[in-house]
């Protein structure tokens, strides 16, 4: 199954996962990460649409989930970035919590596409999320973005090193690839990965 992910249009957003369409209808696939990985960066890119998620300049801002339809009943969920919430010092970690429980009780969900900044990767929460996933035995397809941001020579170190990282902390081999936002770089892989996902 391919999907026409230049067609994806915006749903709904809700403030709480109790808050998301019934789901036992159609399939979805969340996007999670820090704050300032680019996870909004990302679903344009995958669509092409510049304006179709808004990215913020300010980590932390966007506090609401943002549901995107591929077509009826294929969904790309937007979860706020973990790890920072501007002005409420209480809410640092609640993302996290909520996408924890998330992953826990959603049953539709296919797959999980986890945004890291190669710079600054497999952060404290990020490794959370992972064994939270690979405990319920859902997909994960990491994102190693901003890859523009560093050299050819330095990419392809930090690549293989993360790789390797990833396999001894979780002790399996976990889908990882470098990709840019910006310059449009890995897109395809992620399109190949979405579809096989939501077969």
């Amino acid at each position: 199954m391919t999907y026409n992910y230049y067609a994806t249009r915006f749903l709904i957003s809700v403030p709480k996962i109790y808050c998301l369409p019934d789901e036992k209808i159609g399939m979805e696939v969340a996007f999670v990460g820090y704050s300032n990985s680019g996870k909004s960066s990302t679903i344009n890119a995958l669509t092409y649409q510049k304006k179709l998620t808004k990215v913020s300049k300010i980590p932390g801002c966007t506090q609401l989930i943002n549901l995107f339809e591929v077509s009826p009943g294929i969904r790309l969920i937007d979860f706020p970035g973990y790890g920072y919430a501007k002005g409420v010092k209480n809410r640092k970690n609640y993302w996290h919590e909520a996408i924890c429980e998330y992953l826990k009780k959603r049953e539709n969900l296919k797959g999980l596409i986890l945004i890291m900044d190669i710079r600054h990767p497999i952060k404290k929460l990020d490794k959370e999320t992972i064994k939270n996933a690979l405990s319920m035995n859902i997909p994960i397809f990491t994102l190693l973005n901003k890859s523009d941001k560093i050299s050819k020579y330095i990419l392809q170190i930090t690549s293989q090193k993360i790789l390797q990282d990833m396999k001894i902390i979780f002790t399996t081999c976990i889908q990882a690839e470098p990709f840019s936002a910006l310059k449009k770089y890995g897109i395809e892989s992620l399109k190949k990965t979405l579809n096989n996902w939501l077969k």
